[in-house]
């Protein structure tokens, strides 16, 4: 025999997404929208149309980060020599150089952390959408993950700022961002903004299947 665990949800409580209180609400305004008894924000239970929302900044983030890695990311100019570079080219000349911190940092967080962000959010909304019943936690874990991960893809972006800003010296030396660079940022903010779309209660709203002669609970 199962025992029910009472949930939020369950009991018509709701979590302000301003002031944090879980509170019942009240119904005001022509619209009946529910609204915080103490800051007055309009309250969900769900966020409004996380799914679609979340699919459409995903598939935004996934074109975008095919030119952010096919287009030269900066164009270098030493002495008359113009030299672009893509971000594995780069990558691939920090190892010839001998400084393998700096290229793991970079492939790390330019290439391994934007592809594996898009992979977890591309399977949790298919989790959600095909109702997987298992691994509810593993999952919120992978969400978690997703969120304190992506915004160190813009260790790139400001290495690029800095060497644009610190190495111009003319016809000698000069560091210009290549049209990769608003193509690799656009891909960093809208998977934030995927990942702050997607709300991970969704996970936890599927029910497991019921097994012949088993009663619904």
């Amino acid at each position: 025999m199962t025992r029910s665990i009472a949930t939020a949800k369950g009991l018509d409580l709701v979590g302000c997404p301003s002031c944090h209180l879980l509170c019942r609400g009240q119904y005001l305004g022509p619209r009946q929208r529910r609204i915080c008894p103490r800051c007055k924000a309009v309250l969900h239970v769900r966020k409004p149309l996380s799914i679609p929302r979340t699919w459409a900044l995903l598939i935004a983030a996934v074109i975008f980060y095919i030119p952010a890695n096919v287009l030269p990311i900066t164009t270098v100019t030493s002495f008359g020599s113009t030299q672009s570079d893509t971000i594995l080219s780069g990558v691939l000349y920090f190892i010839k150089t001998g400084m393998w911190p700096i290229a793991v940092i970079i492939f790390i967080a330019s290439v391994i952390v934007p592809l594996a962000k898009m992979l977890i959010l591309g399977f949790l909304l298919i989790s959600v959408q095909r109702r997987f019943p298992g691994h509810k936690r593993d999952r919120t874990l992978l969400y978690r993950i997703t969120e304190v991960i992506g915004r160190w893809s813009m260790v790139d972006i400001y290495v690029v700022t800095i060497l644009v800003a610190l190495v111009n010296l003319g016809s000698f030396a000069s560091v210009q961002a290549g049209p990769a660079a608003p193509f690799f940022a656009a891909v960093v903010v809208i998977t934030m903004a995927a990942s702050m779309q997607f709300d991970p209660r969704l996970i936890w709203d599927v029910e497991p299947p019921v097994q012949k002669g088993e009663a619904p609970r």
